[in-house]
C-alpha cells in the first residue's frame, strides 16, 4: 500500500460521521427564497394571498420563505410574466391577460366575456372539463410552470354616473381588462391603462370615468368605493380567472414536500376567495353602503351576452388551442343550460 493511500485511509478513518456529512447537511438546510409578486394592490392582497403566504412560510418551519410584493412594486403588471420568465421574480398570482403572457390562451385569463355565471364555473372548468391539462401545456412551451388557477368576483361597472341603458356605456373612459376592454369597445367604451394603485386619483381627475375591474366587494377593500357612486349590477363575467405560476427552474429546486405544501396553500387561497366574494357581494348588495345599485334590463343585457357568442367564435379561430378552450366553454355552459336550477336560472 502506498504512502498517499495510507494517508487518505488514515485521515477518513479518523474524520467524525458529521463532519463527512457536514456539505451534504448545509445544501439541505440553505433555506429557499422565492419572490413572489401578485396583481393586486396592497389593500386587496391582505384578503386574496396574504393569507396563504403567511400560512406557507410558518408551515414551511424555515426551509423555504414566500416573499410578497403587491401590484407594479418590483415591476409593472404588464412585465409580470417576462420578469418570471427571466427569474428576475420567482413566481406570480395573476391573470394571464394582464400580466400579458406570450400564450394563447391569455385571452382567456380575467374577464373572458360570459365565460362564467358563477365563481364556483373557474375551477369546474379547470378541474372538471380539462382547462388546466390546456393551461399546463402552454406555459411549459415558453419556461413557465402554471401551478393552479381559481375564481375571484364577478365583473362590474363602478362609475360616478348612473347606468340604466345600454347607450349609457358610449363614451365611457373605463379601466378593464385588456380582453374585457377589447369586447366592450363595440358598445362605445373607451378602455383605459393604468396603474393599480392610479385609479382612485384617475377618477377624481376624470382621466377615466369608471372602472369594470371587480366586483362589488373589491371596489370597497381597494378603496374605490370612495371615488364612485353607482354599481351596475350587470356583469360581463360571473368570476375572475386567476392563477398562481413559477419560475420553471425555480419550480424544480423545490423539494416535493414543500410543493405539496404550496399546493395545499394555493388551494387554501381559492377556496377562501370563493365565499370572501360569494357573501361580500350579496351582502354589500343587501345591505347596502355608498354605492346606489342600476340596472340595465335583462332583455337589453342580452344583446352584450349575444355579442359574446360571436367573440366567443373570433377568438376559437386564432389557434388550434384556443378554439380547443371555446369548445369546451361551449360544452359546459350548454351543460349548465340543460341541468336547470340551481346550475342556470334561465
Amino acid at each position: 500500500m502506498t504512502n498517499s493511500r495510507r494517508s487518505f485511509l488514515k485521515t477518513a478513518a479518523m474524520a467524525t460521521p458529521a463532519v463527512l456529512a457536514a456539505p451534504y447537511v448545509k445544501a439541505q438546510n440553505a433555506k429557499i427564497t422565492w419572490r413572489l409578486q401578485t396583481y393586486a394592490g396592497a389593500a386587496l392582497a391582505e384578503f386574496v394571498i396574504r393569507p396563504a403566504v403567511d400560512a406557507f412560510n410558518k408551515a414551511a418551519n424555515g426551509e423555504m420563505e414566500i416573499q410578497l410584493y403587491t401590484a407594479d412594486q418590483l415591476v409593472p403588471t404588464g412585465e409580470l410574466f417576462r420578469a418570471m420568465q427571466a427569474g428576475t421574480i420567482d413566481a406570480v398570482q395573476s391573470d394571464d391577460d394582464s400580466m400579458n403572457s406570450p400564450v394563447d390562451i391569455k385571452v382567456f385569463g380575467g374577464y373572458f366575456p360570459f365565460a362564467s355565471r358563477y365563481s364556483l364555473d373557474v375551477p369546474t372548468l379547470f378541474y372538471e372539463y380539462g382547462l388546466a391539462q390546456i393551461w399546463d401545456e402552454a406555459y411549459s412551451e415558453v419556461g413557465v410552470k402554471w401551478l393552479s388557477a381559481g375564481a375571484w368576483d364577478p365583473c362590474n361597472f363602478a362609475t360616478n354616473k348612473p347606468i340604466t341603458k345600454l347607450d349609457d356605456l358610449k363614451g365611457l373612459r373605463v379601466f378593464t381588462f385588456p380582453t374585457a376592454g377589447q369586447f366592450l369597445a363595440q358598445f362605445g367604451v373607451v378602455p383605459v391603462t393604468i396603474p393599480f394603485e392610479d385609479v382612485p386619483v384617475a377618477m377624481q381627475t376624470g382621466e377615466i370615468d369608471a372602472i369594470a375591474w371587480s366586483g362589488i366587494t373589491e371596489v370597497h377593500t381597494s378603496g374605490w368605493v370612495d371615488v364612485t357612486k353607482y354599481f351596475l349590477t350587470n356583469n360581463v363575467s360571473g368570476g375572475w380567472c386567476g392563477s398562481f405560476f413559477a419560475n420553471a427552474d425555480r419550480w424544480k429546486e423545490v423539494p416535493p414536500h414543500l410543493q405539496t405544501l404550496w399546493q395545499m396553500c394555493m388551494d387554501s387561497s381559492h377556496y377562501k376567495r370563493l365565499h370572501w366574494y360569494w357573501g361580500g357581494e350579496a351582502r354589500l348588495r343587501a345591505e347596502g353602503g355608498k354605492l346606489e345599485l342600476t340596472s340595465i334590463p335583462d332583455a337589453e343585457w342580452k344583446t352584450v351576452e349575444d355579442a359574446a357568442h360571436v367573440f366567443w367564435e373570433e377568438v376559437a379561430k386564432q389557434t388550434p388551442r384556443t378554439g380547443k378552450v371555446v369548445e369546451i366553454l361551449k360544452k359546459y355552459n350548454a351543460d349548465m343550460e340543460k341541468a336547470g336550477k340551481p346550475y342556470r336560472y334561465g
